[in-house]
């Protein structure tokens, strides 16, 4: 990583020990492929709202921008500024977009690291994103040498929506042009001021994310990076990538559940009473499906619920999700059900198919009293089941925790918890087994929790979501509720074994 690039300062503002409390980050490798996707993916929200942000960006060289100048002349119509970064070439400054009032550009050194580098900083009170990344060396090529397509050049670093994440590196970016142009720096600090303080305001979109403040950008960014924007030359439906498990492939996969992540790993953040909920359900739900002796395949699908299973609750501005709300009829069948908007974002992504099948039934009940279908027993998917209960026991356990010690995202342990919030979260859920619950995994889950209590210790990290590319396996694109109690009976038997941890 070049010394004294903007991707450099923000590592090293987040290396792990650092005196603000920072948390380390997870940075990824990205074909300038994806990269084209995903920033005019992102860059398409300013166009279709009226988000008024501060937008920075670094091209590397002026004719990479020259090539995007017109996007930005339609972009600087509805962003107040726009500030461009890039060593120039012949006709950088002569484009007319270069030209408006509201667009500055700043003519990078030769030497300068961050003319080694490809940033998309857009702040604004309503909507963040950014992209920050920086091109491999030579040497990082290695043996295979540099690309001959310009678009499988790669990248090092990495992407969110993460309001504080984007405020921190604008700063940056402001204090690196503050070098080049101090009365442009002074008065972007002004701007990135006032957003930031509008940001902080509890009124604002990031205290209570919606389908309709992500729901939209991130569906867009899946569907660029599965088909390309318009003109993008390695559309993989015309070059085969999808047919061949590629790198560059596995990279645009990748990505796209990454913005899954990224939305998960938002809604956390907000939650300032249970900010590790993803991790704990993730690890919650695959140490449960482990003691039933479930295939790899299941824990792994498991683990990916469990850390977008609060996606399922975004409320669509204009009708919000109402758990409490019963379907018109007991008999409900899948095409029947009310649409959930946090799983129809889900189901953007094809891969995703089972993923988005087990968060919409979470809410079942045993009884048949539940939501969305009023599924009742072995009709409701096994997935659903052990994820809704253990989601459930987790915001439980997290209440018990928050009153019985002072801070409440420690590692998910008997020291840092106490027996006493085990034990009370534990007898709620018990209380509603036969009629919330599955009977027999509350019993599965009283014996992890006696675990926990005697000393079982697990490991609660946040995924890396650069690399989350794992949690997707053969299974996660096929249908997967058997809507019949003998088809769900057969399937348990036959995912559970002849182990005895389970029997249905």
């Amino acid at each position: 990583m070049l010394q004294g690039s903007i991707l450099q300062e923000l590592r090293d503002a987040h290396q792990p020990g650092n005196p603000d409390g920072k948390r380390p980050l997870n940075f990824g490798v990205y074909f300038k492929n994806t990269l084209v996707a995903l920033c005019h993916a992102l860059e398409d929200a300013i166009l279709m709202h009226d988000y008024q942000p501060l937008m920075i960006t670094a091209f590397q060289r002026g004719k990479w921008y020259l090539q995007e100048a017109d996007r930005y002349g339609e972009i600087a119509e509805r962003a107040p500024q726009v500030v461009i970064l890039a060593a120039a070439d012949t006709g950088f400054a002569d484009h007319p977009t270069s030209q408006r009032a509201n667009v500055a550009l700043v003519s990078l050194e030769e030497d300068d690291p961050v003319a080694q580098e490809w940033h998309l900083i857009i702040l604004s009170p309503t909507y963040t994103a950014m992209v920050l990344c920086q091109e491999l060396s030579e040497d990082d090529y290695g043996a295979s040498g540099c690309p001959t397509h310009d678009l499988e050049r790669k990248f090092y670093g990495l992407w969110t929506f993460e309001p504080n994440l984007v405020l921190e590196t604008a700063k940056l970016a402001i204090a690196h042009i503050a070098a080049y142009n101090p009365q442009l720096a002074a008065k972007l600090t002004d701007h990135h001021q006032e957003i930031a303080a509008q940001i902080q305001r509890l009124d604002t979109p990031y205290s209570a994310p919606t389908v309709a403040d992500l729901g939209e950008i991130v569906s867009r960014v899946v569907a660029y990076l599965e088909n390309g924007p318009q003109g993008l030359e390695s559309d993989r439906s015309s070059n085969s990538l999808a047919a061949s498990p590629s790198p560059l492939s596995n990279n645009l996969i990748s990505n796209e559940l990454q913005a899954f992540l990224r939305i998960a790993q938002l809604i956390d953040q907000t939650d300032l009473s249970n900010p590790m909920a993803a991790a704990e359900v993730a690890t919650l739900a695959e140490s449960l499906g482990q003691l039933l002796d479930l295939p790899a395949w299941q824990l792994h699908r498991l683990r990916l619920s469990g850390l977008l299973h609060r996606i399922a609750f975004l409320q669509d501005a204009a009708t919000p999700l109402h758990p409490s709300a019963r379907p018109s009829s007991p008999t409900a069948v899948p095409l029947s059900c009310p649409l959930i908007p946090g799983v129809q974002v889900l189901r953007t992504m094809q891969r995703l198919k089972a993923i988005a099948t087990i968060l919409t039934h979470q809410t079942e009940r045993w009884d048949g009293q539940g939501t969305p279908a009023g599924l009742a027993g072995d009709e409701i998917p096994l997935e659903s089941r052990i994820l809704g209960l253990v989601a459930c026991f987790q915001q439980r356990l997290a209440a018990h925790r928050s009153r019985l010690q002072a801070t409440p995202d420690l590692p998910l342990t008997p020291a840092a918890t106490p027996a006493a919030a085990y034990a009370a979260a534990l007898a709620e859920c018990q209380a509603e087994q036969g009629d919330r619950w599955d009977p027999k995994l509350v019993e599965a889950l009283s014996l992890l929790v006696n675990g926990l209590q005697q000393g079982l210790s697990l490991s609660v990290t946040p995924p890396k979501i650069a690399a989350g590319l794992w949690l997707l396996d053969s299974h996660s694109d096929e249908d997967l509720i058997n809507w019949g109690a003998s088809s769900e009976h057969r399937s348990l038997s036959t995912a559970s074994g002849n182990s005895g941890t389970y029997e249905s």
